[in-house]
């Protein structure tokens, strides 16, 4: 019996020694795979043919794999030596795919919950269905839609997929019923919910949605109010809470904004500490705050950019300038001490340019303010950028500034530049009304051979006039940006087609021209051509038409001189939003010539962007021309003509001013005009970069100073309206509805107009 029992009690501990010792393994099997391979469970199995497994690792191998999300169930079997890895895979996600979503496209959904890590492709559990709803819910409260309900349905397809269909009921938007600031004793409610982008809603919240809650733009809106206190001097002003109320109904949101004024803080001293470059007079001037008035801080955090900025034109780039506010509870002051730390100066090793298949080296590198070896400056950076986009030859220009490797004061400005085809070959057809029909050809090339040359043939014909033209301009003629051009051109016009007086002229110039960059901003064009015209009165000619042919004759031969002065500052050349933009011309025939006269115009037109879309333009204009020498006033061709667009819109082109016998417009040697527009984007349109609305205010008029005064207010004609630009793939329209006001018999009013081009 002893002998018996001894044996068992071996034959129990070798069995258990050999499950704990485990077997080593000579080869691994998996089973139950669909749509992942055996190579990715071999990649996250922490066991490998060769290996010594034991009872106690069989539970990590198990959770490794559970780990990895693709199985809902795994088991391990031995057979012989052989690891059986048995496992049941999760579900993909096919398809999802949503019904019922208006406000939301089923794209922006999907993006949201990629978001999150839920997308097509991804392995599919029950749990996920929540996030899902979960997810779609968040982005429809930010939408204001509380009312929303989603029901998901799961089906299976062949291969362990599943589609994911997800019918949204979206409920209307819950509006936003009333905004309340609580504690607020220095300044009126209305003037607190001006700085508010959410509001009770208006005539135009139906596009603006202003009225609409959303829990990001509540967050601005109390940081707008953060910031109007603090920059009005109450340093210790807080948001002490904030109440979100929304009816049974989902419908109407109440808003309770509770806040603690707190006092006004002036300032007592400013200050400036750290290491300065230069002497410490000369960043006063960039501190826009006094002492004894409140304390702001946009005003401080300005101060800060500015001395950064001045820091890092000249080489310190990586400057650092903190402001450190010194609160004197007692007295109620803040002095303010500005911290600089410039670091290192840094330089410019090289400018390595790429991209630029077609265009030579130089021609971008001559538009660079930024040179290599010098101080790094990132105005001259910005600048240099943006001369390089404004030659047209690049749809792109990219710049960055890695640090030179193993050096901490050098670094290098890489710049990618993507070239798009700086030639054309064009013809267009379009139709104004002043004009008629007008049919254009040319054949362009902004950037001939990669040189930056630009050479051009034109042909522009309407029913009143022909147009051909060669031209040629190197705008670096000099290294200093110099240019030069040429013109040959030839130019019909039946002035009787374009509604004035009735007689011909046939324009043949050859010229040439320089300008001059004063600036950056500023530039100079001398010209010098030779013109020949040919006159010829027409069919029914008035007085005038006849007594000039009778005098000068038809046939006369110019040498004539231009000079001129651009400024431009604007921010887009197409629909600017704030800078200026000003010229000065000047054209003279000169001595020897067969008709003395000159001409003389300035232009301005300034532009302030009062909110983000909403923008103002004010403009004024003036022109004179005078005869001298042998004939005794500017002759008629080369008048002044106003009306229409471009000039007083509701006035029929080029139909305001000074009239011939026969009653038709003849212009004058005096013009000035100005006009008032309120620019904004359309609110119903999703592509406002292409669109513009305006409200103008048009004023002008056209003078013969041998018959009238230099200014009567009883020859000035207004008109008011509104118009839209609209830059349409197939060309720019442009149309405008003016009322014209202080018009007499005689002026011709137009209050719909428009013109149309394209190009194909």
């Amino acid at each position: 019996m002893r002998t018996r029992l001894w044996w068992a009690f071996f034959l129990l501990g070798w069995a258990t020694q050999a499950v704990a010792e485990g077997f080593r393994v000579e080869d691994i099997r998996v089973e139950g795979l669909q749509r992942i391979t055996a190579g990715t469970v071999f990649n996250y199995l922490p066991v490998k043919p060769g290996d010594q497994v034991s009872f106690d690792r069989t539970g990590d191998i198990v959770r490794e794999l559970y780990k990895t999300g693709f199985f809902k169930d795994v088991r391990l079997e031995k057979v012989g030596n052989v690891l059986v890895v048995i496992v049941s895979e999760r579900p993909a996600i096919s398809e999802i795919n949503f019904s019922g979503n208006k406000s939301i496209d089923s794209e922006a959904l999907k993006e949201g919950l990629k978001d999150i890590g839920l997308a097509e492709g991804r392995t599919f559990e029950r749990s996920v269905l929540d996030r899902i709803e979960q997810e779609l819910e968040r982005q429809y409260f930010n939408q204001g839609k509380y009312a929303v309900e989603l029901t998901s349905t799961v089906t299976p397809l062949e291969r362990n997929r599943v589609v994911i269909d997800i019918d949204v009921v979206e409920g209307a938007t819950a509006l936003i019923k009333q905004i309340n600031i609580v504690g607020n004793t220095a300044f009126e409610e209305d003037d607190l919910l001006d700085e508010f982008e959410s509001s009770t809603g208006g005539l135009l919240s139906r596009f603006t949605r202003d009225n609409q809650y959303s829990r990001p733009k509540l967050a601005g809106d109390l940081e707008a109010l953060r910031s109007y206190y603090l920059d009005r001097g109450y340093v210790n002003f807080k948001i002490d809470s904030t109440q979100v109320t929304i009816t049974p109904d989902k419908r109407d949101i109440y808003i309770t904004i509770n806040i603690d004024e707190g006092n006004v803080y002036t300032i007592s001293d400013i200050r400036l500490a750290g290491e300065l470059v230069g002497e410490a007079e000369e960043y006063f001037p960039l501190i826009h705050l006094r002492r004894g008035e409140p304390f702001a801080r946009k005003a401080v955090v300005g101060s800060s950019d500015r001395i950064s900025a001045r820091l890092s034109d000249l080489g310190h780039s990586f400057a650092n300038v903190n402001s450190i506010p010194e609160i004197d509870e007692e007295n109620k002051t803040v002095a303010v001490t500005f911290f600089v730390d410039p670091g290192k100066r840094v330089y410019v090793r090289r400018i390595n340019i790429t991209g630029n298949a077609r265009t030579r080296d130089e021609v971008i590198r001559r538009e660079f303010r930024q040179m290599e070896s010098a101080w790094f400056s990132g105005e001259k950076l910005k600048l240099s950028r943006e001369r390089a986009q404004r030659t047209g030859f690049f749809n792109t220009v990219t710049v960055e500034t890695p640090s030179v490797p193993g050096s901490a004061d050098e670094v290098d400005i890489n710049v990618a530049v993507e070239e798009k085809p700086s030639g054309s070959l064009l013809a267009g057809l379009g139709f104004s009304q002043s004009d008629g029909v007008i049919v254009n050809a040319s054949v362009n090339q902004d950037n001939f051979a990669g040189t930056g040359k630009r050479v051009s043939l034109a042909l522009r014909t309407s029913d009143a006039n022909q147009q051909y033209q060669v031209a040629f301009t190197n705008p670096y003629y000099t290294i200093d940006g110099v240019s030069r051009g040429f013109e040959v051109s030839y130019r019909t016009t039946d002035f009787d087609d374009l509604d004035t007086a009735d007689f011909k002229t046939d324009d043949a110039i050859l010229g040439m021209t320089f300008g001059i960059p004063l600036s950056e901003f500023n530039r100079f064009n001398f010209g010098a051509r030779i013109h020949h015209i040919d006159f010829e009165a027409g069919n029914d000619p008035s007085d005038e038409v006849l007594e000039f042919e009778q005098t000068e004759g038809t046939s006369f031969l110019n040498f004539e001189v231009t000079l001129s002065w651009r400024h431009d500052s604007r921010d887009s050349a197409i629909f600017p939003s704030s800078g200026a933009i000003q010229s000065f011309f000047a054209e003279v025939a000169v001595p020897g010539s067969e008709l003395t006269f000159y001409k003389l115009s300035y232009e301005h037109r300034r532009y302030w962007q009062l909110a983000e879309d909403l923008v103002v333009s004010l403009n004024g204009e003036i022109g004179f021309g005078d005869a001298y020498g042998d004939i005794s006033r500017l002759p008629f061709f080369e008048n002044f003509f106003g009306g229409g667009p471009g000039s007083v819109r509701g006035f029929e082109a080029r139909s305001i001013g000074p009239r011939d016998s026969e009653g038709d417009p003849l212009g004058g040697n005096l013009f000035y005009a100005g006009g008032l527009e309120v620019l904004f984007p359309p609110p119903f349109v999703r592509d406002t970069e292409s669109v513009r609305l305006a409200a103008f205010i048009d004023a002008g008029t056209i003078i013969d100073t041998d018959q009238s005064d230099y200014f009567e207010s009883t020859e000035l004609r207004y008109s008011v309206g509104l118009g839209a630009s609209w830059l349409s793939p197939v060309g720019a329209l442009t149309v405008s509805f003016g009322v014209p006001f202080n018009a007499d018999n005689e002026d011709d009013e137009e209050q719909f107009q428009f013109s149309f081009g394209s190009t194909f």
